[in-house]
């Protein structure tokens, strides 16, 4: 073997770090595959503005011109900023199942963080919290959930061997409408809903941009304290609501209000996953976008699963019940449009409060993330 890594910056070369991806997955029919200009958009330093305050280097693994692996490593500036330490992270990794391969791939990732004076390397994080964050090490025999990862088992055997260890594990919880209103959330919710004097509203599409600027204030003040939590600036913001309004759907969206003041809100999102799963299989190359759209528009009868995102409520008005009301509503809505089931995906391992809430509505912990850490 001939094995070189390479640092890459040019389209044409973007373009191959994406489409290794169906190198493989292509034969997993778990994988769904992405719609490749979302995966360039995702990665394009110009148009992300995820990446003016970043540093980023992109490595391909090589064999002869042959691409037998990829990685990035990520210097988050704001997440330093915020946590006031030295902390890089490795992000979009992809490799055959080869420990030479996945260890040259790691040394360049971890050369380049050292030389920005990096002490500490978190990952894989695709490419911050606010994206796409852990390993799939638990719950291999169903595909991902919208915007959330999928990996091969091997990974995790990869990654270990190059020193990295558990860091923080995250949870994806499958609840059933079937089981998981009980007449105890009911009477609970209402009790309290109406004793608190809070009153819950679906999101209002014809305000867009109001209602994702009070979505933006409580985002970035009900996660502030939680593990690996990074602000998002207005541009990251705007980027993602501009993603997501293609697929949302208002009566998934909730706010608890009182007195005109906003406690929380809470965003769900139909998996469409489960629509570009459903139809023929989204090949490599440019030309997937209109099997997407097809897919997207004839397939929508598959999607049975709706993602529970985001669940926030602001500090002070914790622990008084909002989150088990936005549960509720929740699973009301899927009710409403045939949803059978609801992913609450994902949850910090000693996120106690959110956990218990699953578990009191039947639900199933059926997948575990694992994000990895490594000191330099």
């Amino acid at each position: 073997m001939s094995l070189a890594i390479r640092q890459i910056s040019s389209k044409a070369d973007k373009l191959k770090f994406i489409r290794f991806l169906w190198d493989i997955y292509g034969n997993d029919p778990n994988w769904v595959p992405p719609l490749e200009m979302d995966r360039m958009k995702l990665i394009d330093e110009k148009k992300n503005p995820f990446y003016p305050h970043s540093d980023i280097a992109w490595f391909l693994a090589e064999d002869n011109g042959k691409i037998l692996g990829r990685i990035a490593a990520i210097i988050n500036h704001n997440h330093n900023s915020f946590h006031d330490d030295k902390t890089g992270f490795f992000g979009f990794f992809e490799c055959v199942n080869d420990a030479n391969v996945a260890s040259k791939l790691f040394e360049a990732a971890e050369n380049f963080l050292r030389s920005k004076g990096m002490t500490d390397v978190l990952g894989p994080v695709n490419p911050s919290t606010n994206d796409e964050a852990g390993l799939l090490i638990e719950g291999f025999d169903r595909p991902p959930v919208l915007l959330m990862t999928y990996n091969p088992k091997y990974y995790s055997d990869l990654i270990e061997r190059n020193g990295y260890t558990k860091a923080k594990d995250l949870y994806a919880w499958l609840l059933s409408t079937d089981s998981s209103r009980s007449e105890k959330l009911i009477r609970v919710t209402e009790a309290m809903q109406k004793r608190a004097g809070i009153t819950i509203r679906t999101f209002d599409k014809k305000d867009f941009t109001n209602e994702v600027v009070r979505i933006k204030n409580l985002y970035n003040a009900a996660w502030e304290k939680n593990w690996g939590f990074v602000p998002m600036t207005d541009d990251e913001f705007d980027f993602l609501a501009a993603d997501l309004k293609q697929i949302y759907d208002p009566e998934f969206i909730f706010f608890a209000e009182k007195n005109g003041e906003t406690l929380g809100f809470s965003l769900s999102l139909p998996d469409v996953n489960q629509a570009f799963a459903a139809g023929p299989r989204i090949p490599r190359g440019m030309m997937n976008l209109p099997i997407s759209l097809w897919n997207l528009l004839t397939k929508k009868k598959a999607i049975d699963t709706v993602r529970i995102l985001v669940l926030g409520v602001a500090k002070e008005h914790r622990n008084r019940g909002i989150d088990a009301m936005f549960y509720r509503k929740t699973i009301e809505a899927a009710e409403k449009k045939g949803y059978k089931f609801g992913e609450a995906s994902w949850i910090l391992e000693d996120n106690d409060a959110m956990n218990r809430a699953c578990a009191m509505m039947n639900g199933k912990k059926y997948k575990t993330y694992r994000v990895y850490g490594k000191k330099l």
